[in-house]
């Protein structure tokens, strides 16, 4: 195919897409993870209790699951480019005033904002992948989506702490905000839904290969077609279980656990939390090459997650662990759960390739709203433990709720079809 003459055009348009989409998709998972790095600062700032700051990181996480199927059905109907352009201005928006919130409700506000504006980008960048990139191809483009993306989270715990020594978590958020109206406008101009818009042929058509059909009929017929498929729903139910709990924890609980518990300082939990992340943005490319190449999807899956579940064992009965430890233990927690990542390539194979928007929200719609319960369910747990417990044993009682969840997405793995790497409907 690289003989073709189209090529040349055709790679730049799926790279200058690719990268633009791609940074505002780090932007989301800095606004995702941020608040674990201030958490303090939070409290302090809007003298919030631990529940409510749970709720406030929370909103990002109610939002994003509310949004997830109306994004799926607006990518397939009205494409990535328009979705992700007002995404971004949405985003922007919310940033700057979280930035400037002076209390508690206009920092809900903003952090509503936020989370309704990113809610769009990582749907809307699948379903440009599903368009740009080869089928078998799917789930390593994925992983290196997620690979990048995970940059932000990185960026959200240790070097953010590191950047908190010299300004304030306030101009952080308004730098962000800014960058996020950048990169929409560039959007706007720069990226196209489908080599069809560029006059271009498809990926299989370059290939010799009959295109695609296009889905025929109402968008709402389509979305009956995926909640009605029963091997959908496997897929819903482990990124709940295991997904949620993990962006729960890493997104605002392990910091504050690992103090308490293990007596850190803020940023050796941070460091924790990098490793934690970094595990995940690895493992995310790794295991999607991994079932590209091997031609499987169930058998990484499953092992991966396997491992993420073991890695929970230690915190669960608090054993204590030399430095070294701790940290190859974040390690591995963040490889084996980044498993998950799979899910989209599963689900998107056992419904029709018109559909991959919805179908990949549905599943997607798990993620946000296990994180949603989690988030301000362990903080609750923690307000309301024993009073005669310490700050310790009310933080264990929250890492018990985690583990059932990732017990639960384990289950629900194991009921995932294998595709093979190739759409069922083929």
């Amino acid at each position: 195919m690289k003989n073709n003459p189209k090529y040349g055009a055709y790679s730049l348009l799926r790279w200058s897409a690719f990268a633009l989409v791609v940074l505002a998709y780090m932007l989301s998972f800095f606004h995702r993870v941020a608040p674990a790095a201030i958490a303090t600062d939070l409290q302090q700032a809007f003298s919030a209790s631990a529940a409510a700051l749970g709720g406030l990181a929370g909103i990002y996480f109610y939002v994003y699951t509310v949004m997830q199927v109306p994004t799926g059905i607006l990518v397939d109907t009205l494409g990535p480019r328009r979705i992700v352009t007002l995404g971004g201005i949405v985003a922007g928006i919310g940033s700057v005033m979280f930035g400037l919130a002076s209390s508690m409700t206009d920092a809900s506000i903003g952090r509503f904002l936020v989370g309704l504006g990113v809610s769009v980008t990582f749907i809307s960048m699948l379903k440009l992948n599903a368009s740009w990139f080869h089928d078998r191809h799917f789930g390593t483009a994925t992983g290196l989506t997620v690979l990048l993306g995970n940059l932000g989270a990185v960026m959200a715990a240790a070097p953010f702490a590191w950047v908190l020594q010299f300004t304030s978590w306030r101009s952080v958020f308004i730098a962000i905000g800014g960058l996020s109206l950048v990169l929409a406008l560039l959007t706007w101009f720069f990226v196209r839904d489908h080599p069809g818009e560029a006059g271009l042929p498809s990926m299989r058509e370059l290939d010799g290969k009959a295109a695609h059909p296009p889905h025929q009929g109402h968008w709402f017929d389509g979305l009956t077609m995926v909640l009605g498929n029963r091997l959908t729903w496997p897929n819903f139910w482990l990124n709940l279980g295991l997904e949620g709990s993990f962006l729960a924890f890493a997104g605002l609980w392990a910091v504050p656990f690992l103090q308490e518990v293990y007596a850190m300082s803020r940023t050796t939990a941070t460091i924790h939390t990098s490793l934690l992340l970094a595990g995940f943005a690895f493992g995310a490319m790794t295991i999607g090459m991994i079932s590209d190449r091997l031609g499987r999807r169930r058998p990484v899956l499953v092992a991966a997650i396997l491992l993420h579940l073991v890695c929970w064992l230690p915190l669960v009965f608090s054993l204590p662990m030399p430095r070294w430890l701790s940290f190859l233990l974040f390690l591995l927690m963040g490889l084996g759960a980044a498993g998950f990542t799979l899910s989209w390539s599963c689900v998107k194979e056992v419904n029709r390739h018109a559909l991959s928007g919805i179908a990949t929200s549905v599943a997607n719609t798990g993620v946000f709203l296990g994180t949603g319960i989690l988030q301000p369910l362990v903080g609750w747990t923690i307000d309301r433990a024993g009073s005669g417990q310490g700050a310790a044993m009310q933080y264990r009682l929250g890492i018990l709720i985690f583990f059932a969840f990732v017990v639960f997405g384990f289950l629900a793995t194991l009921r995932v079809r294998e595709t093979y790497c190739r759409y069922l409907s083929e």
